[in-house]
């Protein structure tokens, strides 16, 4: 009696009984879906008999494309409606067009620009602002009507619930779908559900080739655009970019490195990319840099691991987070352009990758074979002996070319840790998918890189493969003949805000000795300054339990032609946070290392912005090295905390930030 009771007032609050008709799958659960079946089942004839009611509140012209602030109707849920707005544009006069679901990242809203830039290329597109946030139209907010969820709060950040049902919470309260817990509480299910509609939206404009729908998404919309290939085959071709890695339940013996999260039964059948990802049948392009904070590296490679490579690609910027530079952003435009226009380029096949343990000198060695169906510019290979993938170093092993392959040794330190890999293969972007200036950022490059899978190895491999721990520590860190390789660069075209970043100091290899002084050279060719910072203990990398926080100095340039010298010392250096007054100790924390003419930094205990001039000449550094000081154990391990603390840390920090912003 109790359960039918349950029953009963599980189904009143849904409003969806007569479309949504799930069994009885459990005594104890009756009626709650347990499966990603029963999650949708029933999903095509609420498809079908429930009007879109698409309101189209604006329509204007530029550049060719016309656009249209439009709303849509997902359901009628508790009795009343919810309703996701979004842009749509299409080049004018263009029928059957291929076109492409744009979903944006938490805490962002609807892109115009990215369905106008691809509107200019030839595609329709719609970008749903499933967030709720006011879309944006340049230099003003559109003060229409907006994204309205009715009775429940699928928003994010959340504009009226105070919990958090993205991050896992499946109970219910006044704005969950239904009255027990169940995975249709979760806001993801809510969003897919959007997504879904808006493929409905793009079937039904005159303009779109209904057999010629693609999807891509970024962050939270990354992990959309991977549940979404998984569970609505009419995405013919889908790109997510920072989201959809998935969670990992095996314990680090089976796969080192990754992320950790605690997940219910129903959660991983009904809510995780891992119940979606199997189901993938279109070409998926994985899109993600190497230290994603959202899409972890190792989970990914886990878990996709099954995807045949003649349906996935990947292409992984090194060194980056929740980023791409150009080469790697490329690729989701030629993606579309081979699987939903049929264009006579074709994505070059995934790099084979073998990891060698067992050598004769006892020296792990990586080996890559190419598609060489078009001219090869260079092939690197990375790789790193750092769990935490957050603040890892990815060493580039200076690949050598050897008639179809390239190879490279990877020595290592330690056998207490793992190892990690993966190589970039670039070639050269056909002149006809070249993009202008005006798209800078979205894909404008001359070159693009294909990723070959991620391999890793534990440590107990490593010791019974007989790998001697051969490599030995550094003082001289970057000699500047590679440029930026080992960094990455964040405003780079905005000379006064340019950064320039590095995880190297954080590897043992390269990690400061006690007591040394960092030096380097710069060219300044205007009086000038440069904000350098040490960001310690990111993500809770190396002490436990304790804040990341960065130490700055200020350094004065001088305008010149020559190359001048920096120097810093660990008693120059202040916390940004005035609260931390004591001086940093040494080197072991620092996990990243950049310079910038402006920056944070305190005076008088407050903190300030240290605002630079505009760089003239060249951005260079040269002859970056330690001196004076020694080196100790602490300074030469691979890391200062035990796996069960970095791997608390890391969760901690991931929630923290997903409760925020993704």
């Amino acid at each position: 009696m109790k359960h039918s009771i349950a029953r009963r007032h599980f189904l009143c609050a849904t409003g969806l009984t007569t479309v949504l008709p799930w069994l009885e799958s459990s005594a104890q659960t009756p009626g709650i879906p347990q499966t990603l079946n029963q999650l949708w089942d029933g999903y095509a004839v609420l498809d079908k008999t429930t009007p879109l009611d698409i309101e189209v509140l604006r329509e204007w012209e530029q550049d060719g494309v016309v656009c249209r602030i439009v709303r849509y109707q997902v359901g009628v849920f508790k009795g009343a409606p919810s309703k996701v707005a979004g842009f749509y544009a299409f080049p004018k006069g263009g029928m059957k067009l291929p076109a492409i679901l744009e979903m944006h990242g938490g805490g962002q809203s609807a892109s115009l620009n990215s369905v106008v830039t691809y509107a200019k290329r030839g595609y329709a597109g719609i970008s749903i602002n499933w967030g709720g946030n006011k879309m944006s139209l340049g230099q003003e907010t559109w003060g229409g009507p907006q994204t309205d969820w009715g009775k429940l709060d699928a928003t994010h950040p959340p504009q009226r619930n105070q919990a958090n049902h993205f991050a896992g919470a499946l109970s219910p309260d006044e704005f969950t779908l239904d009255a027990v817990e169940s995975p249709r509480n979760s806001n993801w299910f809510l969003v897919l559900m959007a997504a879904r509609r808006a493929i409905t939206f793009l079937e039904q404009q005159p303009e779109v080739d209904a057999t010629r729908i693609g999807a891509h998404g970024h962050s939270m919309g990354g992990k959309l655009t991977t549940n979404l290939a998984g569970i609505d085959q009419r995405i013919k071709a889908a790109v997510p970019s920072c989201g959809g890695s998935g969670d990992l339940v095996e314990s680090k013996a089976v796969v080192p490195g990754g992320s950790r999260t605690k997940r219910t039964a129903m959660e991983l059948a009904c809510v995780s990319d891992n119940a979606y990802i199997p189901l993938i049948t279109c070409p998926v392009l994985w899109l993600s840099p190497t230290n994603d904070f959202h899409a972890h590296i190792d989970n990914m490679a886990w878990n996709w691991r099954s995807l045949p490579d003649d349906r996935v690609r990947f292409s992984v910027s090194p060194h980056l987070n929740h980023h791409h530079t150009d080469e790697h952003a490329i690729t989701e435009y030629l993606w579309f352009e081979q699987h939903l226009k049929g264009a006579a380029f074709q994505m070059p096949q995934t790099p084979q990758i073998t990891l060698e343990l067992k050598t004769n000198d006892g020296l792990p060695r990586i080996t890559v074979t190419p598609d060489d169906s078009q001219p090869v510019q260079r092939v690197d290979i990375y790789y790193s002996l750092d769990p935490h993938a957050l603040t890892r170093f990815w060493r580039d092993a200076k690949a050598v070319n050897n008639s179809k392959q390239w190879r490279a040794a990877c020595p290592v330190m330690t056998l207490a840790q793992p190892i990690f890999a993966f190589a970039n293969v670039v070639y050269e972007t056909p002149a006809a998918y070249r993009t202008g200036p005006q798209e800078a950022g979205r894909g404008n490059s001359a070159t693009f890189a294909i990723s070959s899978r991620v391999l890793s190895a534990g440590p107990a491999r490593l010791q019974a493969a007989g790998v001697k721990p051969t490599d030995k520590t550094e003082r001289s860190i970057d000699d500047g003949a590679r440029g930026w390789h080992d960094w990455y660069r964040l405003n780079w075209g905005h000379p006064p805000l340019w950064t320039a970043t590095t995880r190297k100091l954080k590897d043992p290899k390269w990690r400061g000795p006690d007591g040394a002084t960092l030096h380097f050279e710069v060219k300044s060719e205007s009086d000038n300054q440069l904000v350098v910072t040490f960001n310690c203990n990111a993500w809770g990398a190396m002490l436990p339990g304790k804040p990341a926080v960065d130490y700055t100095v200020v350094k004065k340039l001088n305008a010149s032609q020559d190359w001048q010298p920096v120097s810093v010392k660990l008693s120059e250096l202040a916390a940004t946070d005035p609260k931390v007054t004591a001086p940093l100790a040494n080197w072991q924390t620092v996990t990243e290392f950049s310079i910038s003419p402006s920056g944070t930094t305190v005076k008088d205990g407050q903190k300030v912005k240290a605002d630079g001039k505009a760089w003239q000449g060249p951005r260079e550094i040269r002859h970056l090295r330690w001196e004076g000081g020694e080196y100790s154990p602490q300074s030469t391990s691979g890391t200062a905390l035990r796996p069960e603390d970095f791997q608390k840390n890391l969760n901690d920090a991931i929630k923290k930030s997903l409760s925020r912003r993704s």
